[in-house]
Protein backbone atom coordinates (compact mmCIF):
# COMPACT_ATOMS: atom_id res chain seq x y z
CA UNK A 1 0.00 0.00 0.00
CA UNK A 2 1.02 3.54 -0.74
CA UNK A 3 0.43 5.71 2.35
CA UNK A 4 0.48 9.50 2.56
CA UNK A 5 1.13 10.55 6.17
CA UNK A 6 0.27 14.15 7.09
CA UNK A 7 1.54 15.71 10.32
CA UNK A 8 1.24 19.27 11.58
CA UNK A 9 3.99 18.38 14.05
CA UNK A 10 7.47 18.46 12.57
CA UNK A 11 9.68 15.41 12.32
CA UNK A 12 12.40 17.58 13.84
CA UNK A 13 10.17 18.27 16.88
CA UNK A 14 10.49 16.00 19.89
CA UNK A 15 7.05 14.60 19.14
CA UNK A 16 8.03 13.82 15.58
CA UNK A 17 11.07 11.89 16.75
CA UNK A 18 9.21 9.89 19.41
CA UNK A 19 5.62 9.62 18.16
CA UNK A 20 5.73 9.73 14.36
CA UNK A 21 8.93 8.26 12.97
CA UNK A 22 9.15 5.10 15.13
CA UNK A 23 5.70 3.92 14.01
CA UNK A 24 6.36 4.71 10.37
CA UNK A 25 9.74 2.98 10.47
CA UNK A 26 8.06 -0.11 11.90
CA UNK A 27 5.31 -0.08 9.28
CA UNK A 28 7.86 0.53 6.52
CA UNK A 29 9.57 -2.69 7.58
CA UNK A 30 6.25 -4.46 6.97
CA UNK A 31 6.31 -3.35 3.34
CA UNK A 32 4.24 -0.16 3.27
CA UNK A 33 5.41 2.70 1.11
CA UNK A 34 5.33 6.11 2.85
CA UNK A 35 5.40 9.74 1.89
CA UNK A 36 5.44 12.09 4.89
CA UNK A 37 4.41 15.74 4.70
CA UNK A 38 5.17 17.63 7.92
CA UNK A 39 5.41 21.22 9.10
CA UNK A 40 8.86 22.12 10.41
CA UNK A 41 9.76 24.95 12.76
CA UNK A 42 12.77 26.94 11.57
CA UNK A 43 15.16 26.46 14.52
CA UNK A 44 14.45 22.74 14.90
CA UNK A 45 14.74 22.12 11.17
CA UNK A 46 18.08 23.94 10.95
CA UNK A 47 19.35 21.92 13.91
CA UNK A 48 18.07 18.44 13.05
CA UNK A 49 16.80 18.53 9.47
CA UNK A 50 19.86 16.84 7.96
CA UNK A 51 19.89 14.01 10.54
CA UNK A 52 16.17 13.31 9.99
CA UNK A 53 16.70 13.39 6.23
CA UNK A 54 19.42 10.77 6.59
CA UNK A 55 17.13 8.56 8.69
CA UNK A 56 14.23 8.65 6.25
CA UNK A 57 16.50 8.22 3.22
CA UNK A 58 18.01 5.08 4.74
CA UNK A 59 14.50 3.75 5.46
CA UNK A 60 13.28 4.44 1.92
CA UNK A 61 10.72 7.01 3.10
CA UNK A 62 9.95 10.15 1.10
CA UNK A 63 9.80 13.28 3.25
CA UNK A 64 8.40 16.64 2.22
CA UNK A 65 9.06 19.25 4.94
CA UNK A 66 6.89 22.37 4.74
CA UNK A 67 7.60 25.59 6.63
CA UNK A 68 5.44 26.06 9.73
CA UNK A 69 4.04 29.57 10.16
CA UNK A 70 2.97 30.86 13.56
CA UNK A 71 1.75 34.40 13.05
CA UNK A 72 -0.65 36.03 12.80
CA UNK A 73 -2.82 33.62 14.85
CA UNK A 74 -5.50 31.70 12.94
CA UNK A 75 -4.56 33.25 9.58
CA UNK A 76 -1.17 31.53 9.71
CA UNK A 77 -2.91 28.18 10.22
CA UNK A 78 -5.24 28.89 7.30
CA UNK A 79 -2.16 29.55 5.17
CA UNK A 80 -0.54 26.30 6.33
CA UNK A 81 -3.70 24.38 5.40
CA UNK A 82 -3.57 25.99 1.94
CA UNK A 83 0.09 24.94 1.58
CA UNK A 84 -0.78 21.40 2.61
CA UNK A 85 -3.77 21.08 0.27
CA UNK A 86 -1.73 22.34 -2.67
CA UNK A 87 1.17 19.96 -1.89
CA UNK A 88 -1.11 16.94 -1.46
CA UNK A 89 -2.93 17.59 -4.74
CA UNK A 90 0.41 17.79 -6.55
CA UNK A 91 1.57 14.52 -4.96
CA UNK A 92 -1.72 12.83 -5.87
CA UNK A 93 -1.21 13.72 -9.55
CA UNK A 94 2.26 12.14 -9.55
CA UNK A 95 1.60 9.01 -7.48
CA UNK A 96 -1.95 8.20 -6.35
CA UNK A 97 -2.23 7.10 -2.71
CA UNK A 98 -4.24 4.28 -1.20
CA UNK A 99 -4.45 5.69 2.33
CA UNK A 100 -4.19 9.20 3.73
CA UNK A 101 -3.19 8.97 7.41
CA UNK A 102 -3.82 12.30 9.15
CA UNK A 103 -2.26 13.09 12.50
CA UNK A 104 -4.69 15.29 14.46
CA UNK A 105 -7.29 17.76 13.26
CA UNK A 106 -5.50 20.34 11.08
CA UNK A 107 -4.24 17.77 8.58
CA UNK A 108 -7.58 15.94 8.66
CA UNK A 109 -9.21 19.01 7.07
CA UNK A 110 -7.19 18.11 3.97
CA UNK A 111 -7.47 14.34 4.39
CA UNK A 112 -11.27 14.37 4.45
CA UNK A 113 -11.41 16.61 1.35
CA UNK A 114 -9.09 14.21 -0.48
CA UNK A 115 -11.28 11.24 0.45
CA UNK A 116 -14.37 13.05 -0.82
CA UNK A 117 -12.65 14.09 -4.06
CA UNK A 118 -10.48 11.06 -4.88
CA UNK A 119 -11.92 8.24 -2.79
CA UNK A 120 -8.85 7.64 -0.60
CA UNK A 121 -9.11 5.63 2.58
CA UNK A 122 -8.98 8.22 5.37
CA UNK A 123 -7.42 7.47 8.79
CA UNK A 124 -8.27 10.10 11.42
CA UNK A 125 -5.48 9.79 14.01
CA UNK A 126 -7.09 12.23 16.42
CA UNK A 127 -4.48 12.05 19.24
CA UNK A 128 -6.78 13.84 21.74
CA UNK A 129 -9.80 16.18 21.82
CA UNK A 130 -8.04 19.06 20.06
CA UNK A 131 -10.58 21.89 20.39
CA UNK A 132 -11.29 21.08 24.03
CA UNK A 133 -7.55 21.02 24.76
CA UNK A 134 -7.31 24.58 23.47
CA UNK A 135 -10.06 25.66 25.86
CA UNK A 136 -8.85 23.65 28.86
CA UNK A 137 -5.30 24.91 28.32
CA UNK A 138 -6.41 28.54 28.24
CA UNK A 139 -5.24 29.00 24.64
CA UNK A 140 -8.72 29.85 23.36
CA UNK A 141 -11.09 32.00 25.42
CA UNK A 142 -14.73 31.30 24.58
CA UNK A 143 -15.62 34.85 25.67
CA UNK A 144 -13.74 35.99 22.56
CA UNK A 145 -16.18 35.61 19.63
CA UNK A 146 -13.36 34.71 17.23
CA UNK A 147 -12.14 31.83 19.38
CA UNK A 148 -15.71 30.72 20.07
CA UNK A 149 -16.30 30.54 16.31
CA UNK A 150 -13.09 28.57 15.78
CA UNK A 151 -13.95 26.21 18.65
CA UNK A 152 -17.43 25.51 17.26
CA UNK A 153 -15.94 25.00 13.79
CA UNK A 154 -13.51 22.33 15.00
CA UNK A 155 -16.12 20.59 17.17
CA UNK A 156 -18.28 20.33 14.05
CA UNK A 157 -15.33 19.04 12.03
CA UNK A 158 -14.57 16.52 14.79
CA UNK A 159 -17.99 14.96 14.20
CA UNK A 160 -17.41 15.00 10.43
CA UNK A 161 -14.01 13.32 10.74
CA UNK A 162 -15.34 10.59 13.03
CA UNK A 163 -18.43 10.03 10.88
CA UNK A 164 -16.49 9.79 7.61
CA UNK A 165 -13.14 8.25 8.54
CA UNK A 166 -12.55 4.70 7.40
CA UNK A 167 -10.83 4.29 10.76
CA UNK A 168 -10.12 6.58 13.70
CA UNK A 169 -7.32 6.25 16.23
CA UNK A 170 -7.80 7.16 19.91
CA UNK A 171 -4.98 7.31 22.43
CA UNK A 172 -7.21 5.92 25.18
CA UNK A 173 -10.02 3.47 25.85
CA UNK A 174 -11.67 6.27 27.82
CA UNK A 175 -11.65 8.50 24.72
CA UNK A 176 -13.08 5.69 22.60
CA UNK A 177 -15.94 5.15 25.06
CA UNK A 178 -16.74 8.88 25.07
CA UNK A 179 -16.86 9.01 21.25
CA UNK A 180 -19.09 5.94 21.04
CA UNK A 181 -21.55 7.69 23.38
CA UNK A 182 -21.98 10.67 21.03
CA UNK A 183 -25.35 10.61 19.24
CA UNK A 184 -24.37 13.22 16.64
CA UNK A 185 -21.69 10.95 15.11
CA UNK A 186 -23.12 8.90 12.27
CA UNK A 187 -22.65 5.16 11.72
CA UNK A 188 -22.11 4.40 15.40
CA UNK A 189 -20.21 2.57 16.72
CA UNK A 190 -17.63 4.02 14.33
CA UNK A 191 -14.44 1.96 13.90
CA UNK A 192 -11.82 3.09 16.43
CA UNK A 193 -8.50 1.51 17.33
CA UNK A 194 -6.85 2.46 20.63
CA UNK A 195 -3.11 3.08 20.27
CA UNK A 196 -1.50 4.96 23.19
CA UNK A 197 1.65 7.07 22.99
CA UNK A 198 4.06 4.17 22.87
CA UNK A 199 7.61 4.25 24.22
CA UNK A 200 10.82 2.85 22.79
CA UNK A 201 11.26 0.20 25.47
CA UNK A 202 14.57 -0.90 23.98
CA UNK A 203 15.91 2.55 24.84
CA UNK A 204 14.05 3.07 28.12
CA UNK A 205 15.51 -0.03 29.72
CA UNK A 206 17.96 -0.53 32.63
CA UNK A 207 20.47 -2.04 30.21
CA UNK A 208 20.92 1.44 28.71
CA UNK A 209 22.26 2.89 31.96
CA UNK A 210 25.83 4.19 31.66
CA UNK A 211 27.38 3.33 35.04
CA UNK A 212 30.25 5.79 34.69
CA UNK A 213 27.85 8.62 33.84
CA UNK A 214 25.59 7.52 36.68
CA UNK A 215 28.45 7.89 39.16
CA UNK A 216 29.39 11.31 37.77
CA UNK A 217 25.80 12.48 38.11
CA UNK A 218 25.63 11.28 41.72
CA UNK A 219 28.76 13.28 42.46
CA UNK A 220 27.53 16.37 40.61
CA UNK A 221 24.08 16.28 42.20
CA UNK A 222 25.45 15.29 45.65
CA UNK A 223 23.29 12.18 45.80
CA UNK A 224 24.21 9.75 48.54
CA UNK A 225 23.34 6.09 48.97
CA UNK A 226 20.71 7.00 51.58
CA UNK A 227 18.87 9.61 49.48
CA UNK A 228 15.36 8.82 48.27
CA UNK A 229 15.07 10.32 44.79
CA UNK A 230 11.72 10.96 43.12
CA UNK A 231 11.90 12.22 39.54
CA UNK A 232 9.86 14.14 36.99
CA UNK A 233 10.72 13.84 33.30
CA UNK A 234 9.94 16.43 30.64
CA UNK A 235 8.98 20.06 30.26
CA UNK A 236 6.63 21.78 32.67
CA UNK A 237 4.02 23.30 30.42
CA UNK A 238 0.31 23.92 30.23
CA UNK A 239 -0.90 20.59 31.56
CA UNK A 240 1.60 19.57 34.22
CA UNK A 241 0.77 20.66 37.76
CA UNK A 242 4.03 21.94 39.21
CA UNK A 243 2.49 23.49 42.32
CA UNK A 244 0.69 20.30 43.25
CA UNK A 245 3.77 18.14 42.62
CA UNK A 246 5.79 20.44 44.89
CA UNK A 247 3.04 20.29 47.54
CA UNK A 248 3.28 16.50 47.38
CA UNK A 249 7.06 16.66 47.66
CA UNK A 250 6.84 18.94 50.70
CA UNK A 251 4.80 16.24 52.46
CA UNK A 252 7.28 13.61 51.27
CA UNK A 253 10.24 15.55 52.73
CA UNK A 254 8.42 15.92 56.05
CA UNK A 255 7.90 12.15 56.21
CA UNK A 256 11.17 11.16 54.54
CA UNK A 257 13.78 13.88 55.24
CA UNK A 258 16.30 12.15 52.95
CA UNK A 259 14.10 12.81 49.89
CA UNK A 260 15.24 14.80 46.86
CA UNK A 261 13.26 15.85 43.77
CA UNK A 262 15.08 15.40 40.45
CA UNK A 263 13.59 17.38 37.56
CA UNK A 264 14.94 16.08 34.22
CA UNK A 265 13.88 19.05 32.12
CA UNK A 266 15.05 21.77 29.78
CA UNK A 267 12.94 24.28 31.72
CA UNK A 268 14.93 26.94 33.53
CA UNK A 269 15.49 26.58 37.30
CA UNK A 270 13.70 29.94 37.76
CA UNK A 271 10.50 28.16 36.76
CA UNK A 272 10.77 25.77 39.71
CA UNK A 273 12.99 27.11 42.50
CA UNK A 274 10.99 30.23 43.51
CA UNK A 275 7.84 28.12 43.85
CA UNK A 276 9.68 25.52 45.91
CA UNK A 277 11.09 28.23 48.15
CA UNK A 278 7.66 29.83 48.64
CA UNK A 279 6.38 26.48 49.92
CA UNK A 280 9.21 26.18 52.43
CA UNK A 281 10.96 23.35 50.60
CA UNK A 282 14.75 23.41 51.22
CA UNK A 283 16.32 24.20 47.86
CA UNK A 284 19.10 21.69 48.43
CA UNK A 285 16.36 19.08 48.08
CA UNK A 286 15.66 20.16 44.46
CA UNK A 287 17.84 19.01 41.54
CA UNK A 288 17.18 20.43 38.05
CA UNK A 289 19.03 19.32 34.94
CA UNK A 290 18.48 18.88 31.20
CA UNK A 291 19.51 15.63 29.57
CA UNK A 292 20.28 14.40 26.08
CA UNK A 293 17.91 11.68 24.93
CA UNK A 294 20.62 9.01 25.00
CA UNK A 295 21.39 9.94 28.63
CA UNK A 296 17.80 9.95 29.93
CA UNK A 297 17.84 6.27 31.04
CA UNK A 298 20.90 7.01 33.18
CA UNK A 299 19.28 10.09 34.71
CA UNK A 300 16.13 8.09 35.48
CA UNK A 301 18.23 5.35 37.08
CA UNK A 302 19.09 7.79 39.90
CA UNK A 303 15.49 7.65 41.14
CA UNK A 304 13.50 5.18 43.21
CA UNK A 305 10.11 6.44 41.96
CA UNK A 306 8.67 8.83 39.37
CA UNK A 307 5.83 11.34 39.53
CA UNK A 308 3.55 13.30 37.21
CA UNK A 309 0.39 15.27 37.97
CA UNK A 310 -1.68 16.35 34.96
CA UNK A 311 -4.76 18.57 34.96
CA UNK A 312 -7.73 16.14 35.13
CA UNK A 313 -9.88 18.09 32.64
CA UNK A 314 -12.20 16.69 29.95
CA UNK A 315 -9.74 16.98 27.09
CA UNK A 316 -7.21 14.88 28.98
CA UNK A 317 -9.65 11.93 28.80
CA UNK A 318 -8.15 11.31 25.39
CA UNK A 319 -4.50 11.84 26.36
CA UNK A 320 -1.74 9.31 26.88
CA UNK A 321 1.40 10.59 28.68
CA UNK A 322 4.45 9.16 26.86
CA UNK A 323 6.54 9.60 30.01
CA UNK A 324 4.42 6.95 31.78
CA UNK A 325 5.65 4.17 29.50
CA UNK A 326 9.22 5.45 29.61
CA UNK A 327 9.28 5.48 33.41
CA UNK A 328 7.77 2.00 33.68
CA UNK A 329 10.23 0.71 31.10
CA UNK A 330 13.05 1.85 33.39
CA UNK A 331 11.52 -0.08 36.27
CA UNK A 332 10.25 3.00 38.12
CA UNK A 333 6.90 2.88 39.94
CA UNK A 334 4.81 5.96 39.25
CA UNK A 335 2.91 8.35 41.51
CA UNK A 336 0.18 9.97 39.39
CA UNK A 337 -3.16 11.68 39.81
CA UNK A 338 -6.43 10.13 38.75
CA UNK A 339 -8.70 11.39 35.97
CA UNK A 340 -6.21 11.42 33.06
CA UNK A 341 -6.78 9.13 30.09
CA UNK A 342 -6.25 5.47 30.93
CA UNK A 343 -3.65 6.13 33.66
CA UNK A 344 -6.02 5.05 36.44
CA UNK A 345 -6.87 1.79 34.71
CA UNK A 346 -3.26 0.99 33.84
CA UNK A 347 -1.94 1.59 37.37
CA UNK A 348 -4.78 -0.39 38.95
CA UNK A 349 -4.56 -3.23 36.44
CA UNK A 350 -0.79 -3.67 36.74
CA UNK A 351 -0.24 -2.63 40.38
CA UNK A 352 2.54 -0.36 39.13
CA UNK A 353 2.10 2.81 41.14
CA UNK A 354 0.08 5.06 43.44
CA UNK A 355 -2.97 7.07 42.40
CA UNK A 356 -3.54 10.42 44.09
CA UNK A 357 -7.27 11.13 43.90
CA UNK A 358 -7.34 14.60 45.46
CA UNK A 359 -4.89 17.47 45.59
CA UNK A 360 -4.94 17.79 49.37
CA UNK A 361 -2.39 17.37 52.15
CA UNK A 362 -4.39 14.40 53.45
CA UNK A 363 -4.28 12.66 50.07
CA UNK A 364 -0.54 13.30 49.77
CA UNK A 365 0.08 11.91 53.27
CA UNK A 366 -1.92 8.79 52.40
CA UNK A 367 0.15 8.32 49.23
CA UNK A 368 3.46 8.82 51.06
CA UNK A 369 2.49 6.10 53.54
CA UNK A 370 2.16 3.68 50.60
CA UNK A 371 5.71 4.27 49.33
CA UNK A 372 7.30 1.42 51.27
CA UNK A 373 4.91 -0.99 49.53
CA UNK A 374 5.56 0.77 46.23
CA UNK A 375 9.28 0.05 46.50
CA UNK A 376 8.60 -3.66 46.88
CA UNK A 377 7.16 -3.92 43.37
CA UNK A 378 9.57 -6.04 41.28
CA UNK A 379 11.23 -4.27 38.35
CA UNK A 380 9.99 -7.11 36.13
CA UNK A 381 6.37 -6.29 37.07
CA UNK A 382 6.87 -2.65 36.06
CA UNK A 383 8.53 -3.59 32.78
CA UNK A 384 5.73 -6.04 32.01
CA UNK A 385 3.25 -3.20 32.56
CA UNK A 386 5.20 -1.06 30.09
CA UNK A 387 5.21 -3.86 27.52
CA UNK A 388 1.50 -4.51 27.96
CA UNK A 389 0.35 -0.92 27.49
CA UNK A 390 3.14 1.09 25.87
CA UNK A 391 5.08 -1.26 23.59
CA UNK A 392 6.09 0.33 20.29
CA UNK A 393 5.90 -3.10 18.64
CA UNK A 394 2.28 -3.47 19.79
CA UNK A 395 1.50 0.02 18.48
CA UNK A 396 2.94 -0.88 15.05
CA UNK A 397 0.96 -4.13 15.12
CA UNK A 398 -2.29 -2.22 15.74
CA UNK A 399 -1.60 0.31 12.99
CA UNK A 400 -0.86 -2.58 10.65
CA UNK A 401 -4.21 -4.14 11.61
CA UNK A 402 -5.98 -0.88 10.75
CA UNK A 403 -4.23 -0.61 7.38
CA UNK A 404 -4.98 -4.25 6.57
CA UNK A 405 -8.68 -3.75 7.36
CA UNK A 406 -8.76 -0.99 4.74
Amino acid sequence: MNVLYLSYDGLTDGLGRSQVLPYIMGLRNLGYKFTIVSFEKKAAFERDGSSIQKLVDEAGIKWIPLKYTSSPPILSTVYDIYQLRKTVEELQLKTPFDIIHCRSYITSLVGLKMKQKHGHKFVFDMRAFYADERIDGGLWNLKNPIFKTVYNYFKGKEVEFLSNANYSISLTEKGKDIIHSWKNVRNQPVPIEVIPCCADLNHFHPSKVDLKLQQRLKTTFKITQDDFIVTYLGSIGTWYMLDEMLDFFKVLVEKRPNSKFLFITTDKPETILPKAASKGIPLDRIIISPSKREEVPTFLSLAKAAIFFIQPVFSKSGSSPTKHGEMLGMGLPVIANSGVGDVDRIIEDTNSGILVREFTTEAYEKAVLQIDELLKIPVSTLQEAAQKYYSLEEGVKRYNSVYQSL
